[in-house]
């Protein structure tokens, strides 16, 4: 994974530690969060979000196949990610493990060690992941600020061969990351929008 992708998804998937005072009303999280799912499936999406006391906890249980992770208060960057509920396990072991301070290439080569073990679950076929990252959440409005929305597709042990795609990132173009390993995962990234 590149640094930028650790980063983000360490900031957008770490428990928090922040003050109350910090953290958005429930309603608030549940509609930032969603926004970074397809507008058909944001009504039944679940949405995991922050306690008064800075717990990741269920604000809403879904009734389809996503989970939408609210904004981390403790961070300054705004980014909220919706992904399949059968990612789970895998999102879930990873913030157990930035919680242990294990990050990058080494949070990474746990997890996929367990995978390969057989201690933690992971699809096999393509599950989505979409990440939207912004300078703000809008309660009034009910919009991102300055929205940039990301696409992710796991694809454990995929290939440049069994893909066709390259593992070298262009801008506007899908790419495989982590090729081969159970993390394996196509990146979608439309280029940013200029800044006026």
């Amino acid at each position: 994974m590149t640094k930028t992708l650790i980063a983000l998804l360490g900031l957008t998937l770490a428990p928090s530690l922040a003050i109350g005072s910090d953290i958005a009303p429930a309603k608030d999280q549940i509609a930032s969060s969603v926004l970074a799912a397809p507008e058909d499936r944001r009504a039944e999406a679940a949405v995991l979000g922050y306690s008064p006391g800075g717990k990741l906890v269920t604000l809403r249980e879904g009734s389809n196949d996503l989970v939408c992770l609210a904004d981390d208060p403790k961070n300054d960057n705004f980014s909220v990610a919706c992904y399949h509920k059968d990612l789970e396990p895998y999102m879930s072991r990873g913030r157990e493990l930035i919680a242990q301070g294990i990050a990058g290439k080494q949070r990474n080569a746990i997890r996929w060690k367990e995978i390969a073990d057989g201690k933690l679950e992971m699809p096999r076929e393509a599950r989505a992941l979409y990440v939207l990252n912004g300078s703000g959440f809008d309660a009034a409005a009910g919009e991102v600020t300055d929205p940039y929305l990301r696409w992710v597709i796991y694809k454990p042990y995929a290939t440049p061969e069994s893909t066709g795609l390259s593992t070298t990132a262009t801008p506007g173009a899908p790419w495989l990351m982590s090729a081969g390993t159970a993390g394996a995962h196509i990146m979608i990234n439309p280029p940013k929008p200029k800044k006026k």
